[in-house]
């Protein structure tokens, strides 16, 4: 952006927001939209938007076939496991057949293209964790338009935890990941961690806003935020400020705009001729920030580090949990993002522990002497067994 909004259009944003039937939200988006000038600043804005609805029009017109007794297609693949991770990628790059290697799904393998016409979800063990994988129609250029299932194909991937970006080796695979990438950032989702993130937790009316400083504003105060946020009607919110953050990267994340999600690339058919020139090829174009997994989905091979990586991609962690008096801990894992206190995990499990807390005993391989009692601001690590006392 900056959008430059009138202030009309930002209220008609507070009603689109509050809007919780599909029906009614494509309404209000069309009302926020009539109000919104055509220039170079709003053109994003304007395609998202229509975007939004595009999606929601597919969702309603699913419903009625569905109520209808017609079917219809799934739009989204409600989420199982610790982590709902989608595979995207073009037609014919071995989509299905990686879903069908990693998971227990039963999909159907076709050479003919565009087989796949609705999500199809899988569970992949890896360890004592279960990661959800759905299988996404494929991608094409004009996806991110409305072109084939492109809007439903995306919005599954907004939708995600993480995603994995796959290409065919006997074609050019550098191409197909432009292609991908192109669209995804069309849809404003993006692979690369960004410098700027802004998060915005609506919170019940008279909680007032709140900003907590994780990083930096950019050329802009706290009192500017405070009164963007006031221009479109949000007095009730919790806004986390990550990185270097500038005023237009606020707006952007009041409109639900920019996301991120972590990906890893699978660069399948990895048996055929010439492959190991490509897999470099891609690398270099691709860069360090995303891992590409040389695999064969025909030979199966190249998946034995796969479980892993997606489990560091996700930026998460493993705790278990003891109930006290008990020996041993639970046998699975709360899942939590890296980083997160004995606080976080206790809002995770339920409320009467984050409200009562008093204190909590940790068994940890990285501390001299297990268990240890510590306090809410312990930062937990990945293996960490907890046991929580309430008042």
């Amino acid at each position: 952006m900056p959008a430059n909004l009138p202030p009309e259009a930002k209220r008609k944003w507070e009603e689109v927001s509050s809007a919780r039937n599909p029906q009614k939200k494509i309404e209000k988006l069309q009302e926020f939209l009539s109000l919104v000038p055509k220039h170079k600043g709003t053109e994003n804005l304007r395609a998202q938007v229509k975007r939004k609805m595009a999606i929601l029009r597919r969702e309603v017109a699913a419903k009625r076939q569905k109520k209808a007794g017609k079917g219809g297609q799934k739009f989204f693949v409600e989420k199982e496991g610790d982590a709902q991770i989608v595979i995207l990628g073009p037609t014919n790059a071995g989509r299905s057949s990686l879903l069908s290697l990693l998971t227990n799904a039963k999909v159907e393998v076709s050479e003919y293209p565009y087989t796949t016409k609705e999500p199809t979800p899988g569970m992949f063990q890896h360890q004592d964790l279960q990661f959800q994988i759905v299988e996404a129609p494929a991608l094409m250029d004009g996806s991110a338009d409305g072109g084939a299932w492109g809007l439903q194909t995306l919005a599954a991937a907004r939708n995600s935890d993480g995603l994995l970006l796959i290409v065919d080796l006997s074609q050019d695979a550098v191409e197909q990941f432009s292609m991908v990438s192109r669209e995804l950032e069309k849809a404003r989702i993006f692979t690369r961690e960004p410098k700027a993130r802004v998060k915005i937790e609506r919170k019940h009316m008279g909680a007032g806003l709140r900003i907590i400083m994780l990083g930096r504003l950019v050329n802009c105060t706290s009192k500017a935020v405070e009164q963007l946020f006031k221009s479109y009607r949000i007095h009730d919110a919790t806004v986390k400020i990550q990185g270097e953050v500038s005023i237009d990267d606020v707006e952007d994340a009041i409109f639900e705009n920019t996301i991120y999600r972590p990906a890893i690339v699978i660069a399948n058919k990895a048996d055929f001729p010439n492959a190991a020139k490509k897999v470099e090829q891609l690398k270099n174009f691709v860069g360090e920030k995303l891992k590409v997994f040389p695999v064969s989905c025909k030979a199966m091979t190249g998946f034995e580090q796969l479980g892993s990586e997606i489990f560091r991609m996700l930026n998460i962690i493993r705790v278990y949990t003891k109930e006290p008096n008990k020996r041993f801990p639970s046998e699975r894992p709360f899942t939590i993002r890296k980083d997160s206190t004995i606080l976080d995990l206790a809002k995770r499990i339920h409320s009467d522990f984050y409200e009562q807390f008093s204190y909590a005993k940790i068994w940890s391989k990285r501390l001299r002497f297990s268990p240890q009692k510590v306090g809410s601001s312990f930062v937990l690590e990945d293996g960490d067994t907890v046991e929580i006392h309430m008042k």
